[in-house]
This record gives C-alpha cells, sequence and structure tokens, in this order.
C-alpha cells in the first residue's frame, strides 16, 4: 500500500506560464484604466459645456425676473405727487402700497439721504445704508439685491427715485418676496455641476444665497457671471473627475490600445504554450486503498420529520420614549441614548423635513466626549433619510443656529448635554425655522416606533468651519466704547473655544478661566444658575480687579453674570438692562419673560415703554412665542437670552454677553457696572432651588400638587408648573424638562415676606409628599 506523503505531494508548477498569465491580467487591467480615463477625458469638455450653458441659462432667467421686478416698481413710483414732501410722506407710501401689493416693506428716504448718512448703522442696518447710499451713483436702475429680516425670511430689496433720477425728491427703499427669484432659479437644469447664486457684499466677499445641482461638484470656479442690475451673480461649479493621466485624448486611447493588446497577446501565448505537464504518480490506490480511508457507517435509523425553524425578525430597537422631552431629545449615554438611537433619530428628523421639502441640514456638537460618535451617527440617519448635512464640527448651540441662518438652511441640530452632567448628551432640533418642541417631539418618536422613515439614501455631507463668519458678524455690529476688562469663565464647556475670541473682537480685555474643552469638566459644572459654580468667577474678578465676570453653559446658549463685590447678577435682572436698550430704540416692543423672574420685571418693561409678557420655560418655547408675537426680546431665568432686535431670534449666552458689555462700557454717565445693576430694582431672592426626583415622578407630583394646593388669596399662574403671587413676593414650583427635578424659587420685598411665602409652599408641598427633602 502506497504511503499517505506520497499521495499528497503537489504537481510541479509551471512559472511561465504564471507569469504569463500575471502579465496579461496588468496589462489588461491597465487598458481598461486606459479605456476609462479615455472616456472621463472626452467627457469633460461636453460636462464643463453643459454646466456653463446651465450658467449662461440661469443669468437669463435671473435677468428676466429682476428686470420684471424693476419695472414693476418703476410703474408704481410712476407719476406719484411729491410736492408735499416730507410732510405727505404717509400718504405717498400708502399710495405705493396700494400700487404694490406683494411689497412687504416700503419706507422713504429724503433726495439727499441725508437720514441715512448720519444714521446708526448697528441699528439702521450697514447692507440697507450701503444699498441706498450707492443709488444716486447708480448707471440706470439701481442695483436689486437680497436681505435677511428673519431666519428663513429673505426678501428682495429694490431702491427707485421718485421724480427724475437726475434729482430725485425722494427714494423708495422698497422689500418684496424672494420667492420669484428662488423659483425661476430652480427652474433651470444642471446635468452634472451645480450652480451657486451669490451675492456680492459691501466687504468684497460673496454671500452664498442658493445653489442647485450635485452638491458633490468641487470644482468652484473663482469668478461668476453677474446678473444684469442686480448684485447677483452665478458661480459654476465643475464635476469632479479623477483624471490621473495627462489630458490628453491621444495619448489615453494609445495606452488603452497597448494595455488590452499586450494583455490579449500574452492570454494567446499562454494558450498556445499546451497543457500543464501532469505529474506521474508514484503508485497508484488499490480498492482496499479507497475502502479503509473511508468512515465506517452506522446502520440507517429511522428519522422523524423536523419542522425548518422559522427565520428570526430583525431585532427591534428599544428606544426609551423618557428621552423625548418637553423642547429636546435628552438621555443617558450608553443608556437611553445610543449610536443607534442617534442614528434612528437622524431618520426621523430627515423624514420630517423631506415632507416640508427641506433637504439640506447644519450638524454641530458640544464639547463632551460623547459627542462625535452621537454626531456621526446622527449624520448617517440624516443622510440615510436623503438630507444633505453641514457639520460645522464642535461648536457651542449659537454658532448651529447661526450657520442654519448663514447657509439658509432653516434646520439645525445641535448634539448637546447643555448644563446636565458629563453621561448625558442630546439634542436641539429647529425644522424650517422652527425649534422642535412638545408635540413635534414626539412626532419624531412616533415615527421611529412605528418604522415610519425615509431609507433611500443619498444624502451627502460636506465640512464647513463657521466659526470665523460669526465671530465676524458679531464684532462688526457690537464694540465697547471703553475698555473693560472681563473675566470669562466657560466652565470648560465648548464657549471656551470662541467667547473670548468674541469679546476680546469687540474691543474687551479677557482674562480666560477654565476655557480649555474638556468634556469632562474637572473644575467645576457649567452651568451659571448654580451660585456654587461661580465661586471661582467671582475669586477671579476680586484678584485680578477686573469690571465684571461672564460665565457661560455648557454650550455656550446661556450667560452668568458676577460683580467685581462678588454679587451674582440673576437673569432677570440682567433682561432688565437689555429691555431698557432695546425699548429705547423699539418703543412699544413686546418683551418675553418666563414663569421663574422677578415681580419686578414687568413693571421695568412698562416704565420703559414696553409690553411684557409672561411666558412658559424652554427655550423652544420662548422662541415659538416669540414668532407668534413679534417680540423683540426675551430671556429666562435660566440664562437663555433671544434678540430678535440686531440678531436672529435665536438664544446666544455668547452674543449676550457681548451686548452687555456694549450697554456698559457706553453708559453716558460713566458708571461701574455696581452702579448701572443698581437701579435695576431686587428683592430678597433665592436662586434656583432643586429637588431631585425619579424619572417622570417630578411631572407627576406637579399633577398632584395643581390639584391640591391651596394659595388662598395669592394669584396663580398655571401655564408652568404653580406660581403664586402676592403683593409683596411670590414662590413657584415647577417640573425641569431637562432632569428629573423639581425646580423651586422664592422671591420677596424683604426677608419676613420671603419667609412666609417659603412657610407657605413648604406646608402646601409636604401636604402632597410628606418625604420631600426641601432645600429651605
Amino acid at each position: 500500500m502506497a504511503v499517505s506523503g506520497a499521495r499528497a505531494r503537489l504537481p510541479d508548477l509551471q512559472w511561465d506560464r504564471l507569469l504569463m498569465l500575471a502579465g496579461g491580467t496588468l496589462l489588461l487591467a491597465l487598458g481598461l484604466f486606459g479605456a476609462w480615463q479615455t472616456w472621463l477625458i472626452a467627457d469633460q469638455g461636453g460636462a464643463v459645456e453643459r454646466v456653463h450653458a446651465a450658467q449662461d441659462k440661469a443669468v437669463q432667467v435671473l435677468t428676466e425676473e429682476i428686470t420684471r421686478q424693476h419695472d414693476m416698481v418703476n410703474r408704481a413710483v410712476a407719476g406719484i405727487d411729491t410736492s408735499g414732501l416730507p410732510g405727505s410722506a404717509p400718504q405717498v407710501i400708502a399710495t405705493l402700497k396700494q400700487r404694490l401689493p406683494e411689497a412687504q416693506n416700503i419706507e422713504l428716504y429724503s433726495g439727499g439721504l441725508d437720514e441715512v448718512l448720519h444714521a446708526n448703522y448697528r441699528e439702521f442696518g450697514y447692507a440697507k445704508a450701503a444699498q441706498l447710499m450707492s443709488a444716486p451713483d447708480a448707471e440706470g436702475d439701481p442695483p436689486v439685491e437680497a436681505m435677511l429680516k428673519g431666519l428663513g425670511d429673505r426678501r428682495l430689496t429694490i431702491v427707485a427715485p421718485l421724480g427724475t433720477s437726475q434729482k430725485p425728491q425722494a427714494w423708495a427703499w422698497v422689500e418684496l418676496p424672494f420667492a420669484p427669484v428662488a423659483d425661476r432659479f430652480d427652474t433651470v437644469a444642471v446635468n452634472g455641476g451645480r450652480l451657486r447664486l451669490n451675492q456680492s457684499t459691501d466687504r468684497g466677499d460673496n454671500l452664498e444665497l442658493l445653489a442647485r445641482g450635485n452638491p458633490g461638484a468641487l470644482d468652484i470656479e473663482p469668478v461668476g457671471k453677474q446678473v444684469p442690475d442686480s448684485s447677483f451673480n452665478v458661480v459654476a461649479v465643475l464635476p469632479g473627475a479623477y483624471i490621473l493621466l495627462p489630458q490628453s485624448l491621444p495619448l489615453a486611447a494609445l495606452l488603452t490600445l497597448a494595455g488590452v493588446g499586450g494583455g490579449i497577446g500574452l492570454f494567446w501565448l499562454m494558450t498556445r504554450a499546451g497543457k500543464p505537464h501532469r505529474a506521474p504518480t508514484l503508485e497508484e490506490q488499490t480498492l482496499s486503498d479507497i475502502v479503509e480511508a473511508q468512515p465506517k457507517l452506522e446502520p440507517a435509523k429511522p428519522v422523524t420529520p423536523v419542522a425548518k425553524p422559522a427565520q428570526a425578525a430583525p431585532a427591534q430597537v428599544d428606544v426609551d420614549p423618557a428621552i423625548f422631552r418637553a423642547y429636546d431629545v435628552r438621555g443617558v449615554v450608553g443608556k437611553s441614548l445610543t449610536p443607534t438611537v442617534a442614528k434612528l433619530l437622524g431618520q426621523s428628523i430627515g423624514t420630517v423635513m423631506r415632507e416640508k421639502g427641506l433637504r439640506e441640514i447644519v450638524v454641530g456638537r458640544d464639547g463632551r466626549l460623547s459627542g462625535p460618535e452621537l454626531a456621526s451617527s446622527l449624520a448617517d440617519g440624516l443622510r440615510l433619510a436623503g438630507v444633505d448635512v453641514i457639520d460645522v464640527g464642535a461648536v457651542p448651540t449659537p454658532v448651529v443656529y447661526y450657520a442654519a441662518y448663514r447657509f439658509n438652511t432653516g434646520c439645525g441640530v445641535a448634539v448637546t448635554g447643555s448644563h446636565n452632567p458629563p453621561d448625558y448628551n442630546g439634542f436641539k432640533i429647529v425644522v424650517g425655522g422652527e425649534t422642535l418642541s412638545e408635540g413635534a417631539i414626539q412626532d419624531l418618536y412616533q415615527r421611529i416606533t412605528t418604522g415610519a422613515l425615509e431609507s433611500d439614501g443619498g444624502g451627502t455631507l460636506r465640512l464647513v468651519d463657521v466659526v470665523p463668519d460669526y465671530i465676524e458678524r458679531i464684532t462688526a455690529d457690537v464694540q465697547t466704547e471703553r475698555p473693560l476688562k472681563i473675566v470669562v469663565d466657560c466652565g470648560n464647556g465648548i464657549p471656551g473655544a470662541v467667547a473670548p475670541h468674541v469679546l476680546q473682537g469687540i474691543g474687551c480685555e479677557v482674562i480666560p478661566l477654565y476655557c480649555d474643552v474638556d468634556g469632562t469638566f474637572p473644575n467645576h459644572h457649567p452651568d451659571p444658575s448654580d451660585p456654587h459654580n461661580l465661586e471661582d468667577l467671582i475669586l477671579s474678578v476680586k484678584q485680578t480687579g477686573a469690571d465684571l465676570g461672564l460665565a457661560f453653559d455648557g454650550d455656550g446658549d446661556r450667560l452668568g453674570v458676577v460683580t467685581r463685590s462678588g454679587e451674582i447678577i440673576f437673569p432677570d435682572r440682567t433682561l432688565m438692562l437689555f429691555a431698557r436698550d432695546v425699548l429705547s430704540r423699539q418703543p412699544g416692543a413686546t418683551i418675553i419673560y418666563d414663569v421663574k423672574c422677578t415681580g419686578h420685571l414687568k413693571g421695568q418693561i412698562l416704565d420703559a415703554g414696553g409690553s411684557p409678557l409672561m411666558w412658559r420655560t424652554g427655550h423652544s418655547l420662548i422662541k415659538a412665542k416669540m414668532r407668534e408675537t413679534g417680540a423683540e426680546l426675551a430671556g429666562e431665568m435660566s440664562g437663555h437670552f433671544f434678540f430678535q432686535e440686531r440678531w436672529y431670534g435665536f438664544d446666544d449666552g455668547i452674543y449676550a454677553g457681548a451686548r452687555l458689555l456694549e450697554i456698559i462700557a457706553g453708559d453716558i454717565e460713566g458708571r461701574t457696572p455696581e452702579e448701572i445693576f443698581a437701579t435695576c430694582p431686587k428683592g430678597v431672592s433665592t436662586p434656583e432651588l432643586k429637588v431631585e426626583m425619579a424619572e417622570g415622578e417630578h411631572y407627576r407630583f406637579i399633577e398632584k400638587f395643581r390639584e391640591k394646593a391651596n394659595f388662598d388669596e395669592a394669584t396663580l399662574v398655571t401655564i408652568d408648573g404653580v406660581r403664586a403671587d402676592w403683593p409683596d413676593g411670590w414662590g413657584l414650583v415647577r417640573p425641569s424638562n431637562t432632569t428629573p427635578i423639581l425646580v423651586l424659587r422664592f422671591d420677596a420685598d424683604n426677608e419676613e415676606a420671603l419667609k412666609r411665602i417659603q412657610d407657605t409652599f413648604r406646608k402646601q408641598l409636604l401636604a402632597v409628599d410628606p418625604s420631600l427633602k426641601l432645600p429651605f
């Protein structure tokens, strides 16, 4: 019997055939590569021509639309009686509004534009002033421009002379809808590349207004084609082609022929070389060898048929409904909040956007350790739903909101745990200019649980650094009239990467404290509403002799303030200063504040000529109320401030800090910050007091408290928890919408009244739950 080693010997290899096989394969691959490059080179010229043809078409249709808008305004101003100006200005404006029913705003200025020349451009608007001042020098009709009145509200602006263009008696400023221009731009088909509608600004740069075509096109031409009689230009973005060879069609074709021909030739030679020589076996196998090599077979046994197991259904992801809160989504990382949940949330948000016809969103994150993974998973879900993502990286939440405005998406998600502990994270969501809250947040959860999610994919991702633009935008509008020394405490949150630069840019000397971003928050928690977190800042302000100390929360949308004397300025008193400043330029404006603010605030707003409105706590709820009422300013006791006047209406602690320093530095009497804040009345008050409870229990407690509590002669406000107001003070208990706690606050004219109010609340609270551990 032959040995097993003899049977296992391999046949001799024929190396010449192997080398021909390898060479032929390489040459054929080279030929195919050459064919691909030949096709790309041949198509490149055609692709560029197609994009340029689309660019020419866009300029043509936009020119037609601009001409139509110009003609419409010129017909409206023609024949207007200007003999009674300036006294007849209201009548002239009324006539123009009748002739231009499409106009969203019409203003009238003198022929010499003196009031524009001497205007405060920070309030009047730099772009508006520039457009008006350039009108007299224009050849023909003054150029049409576009401007933003608020998040998502872009308008077409036209300046037209009343009287002769050589010597106009007045100038009409007309704001028209931008939608007709956008609609005409969207009619242009772009094959392969991309078109961008830009506006030239007075700073010499280009602001992107609209984009259409393939988001993957990256070869941006440096100069766009001008749209006549406007400040617009259309920029062509050419399709990228992976052309690695010199762009010579003959050379690419020659390489193709050489590769394909050489490869086929080698394969032919290999077949001519004959079959490989079979190595002789040392000994043939016998039948006994084969039989012995086979395993012994057991006698057959009857087999009972077994049903084939059913294929298991795909595992369902368990999403905790408790993370879908009143005005954001927030949970514990690794427990209720995972990358899988973030991806599903992205799909859900993307589905809502698709239904609204929105296709692009901004995503940013704070400095928490879990941020990169959650933001990436969120972006994956958005892209899976067919939404294009603009990733602005690690930035404060207000920068995400600003980028949504800057890139005209109207949509953004900030991945942030705000002021919560390091193991928390979450999502603040804006869709179509609306910050999602309550029912809209619950709708996202329902879409996830029912599987009603878009999943056709196709969304793109691009990385953009918007921080320099954000800093420039603030510093171009806000400046301090005298230098101030300030200590800035960022609590190792993400504002540390931005806030010091902004405040230096407005003219302050900045002493940074804990401005290194560290998601573990090693020094103190980034929550300026807790006085314990302000102790280091107070000490630093005293030691350095700074004028003021500013503190920001973990994602930069809240502001805390301390003085050199160590006094903590509660946000409701800071809001008094903001209200006076805004109402000095916007008399009669609505000012919104939340239920946690002092009772003195209402009187201060009324004294300054404003309309006070108390509302529910929560950044998304406040912003919704601002849109509903047209309020110019809002603030919360937690330190959120919302400026519509000169800003965009979203909560921004960094911008609020800049506006506060502008007010203090511009005080005409040259008073110190302590002297200025002394004009804002205060009683005896507590900070926010917190009672920890189990998840969800705080909501159930408040429901019971509303039913059982009895405050006799007090005035009750129950729009958010229970607030009881007496003539000499008030008390509040409400459920937090970010963590499972009860939030309490008390404010009174004196210590005696404060104690009485606290005793009353203590009695009522313990009547509902005697086990409560109250912090007062």
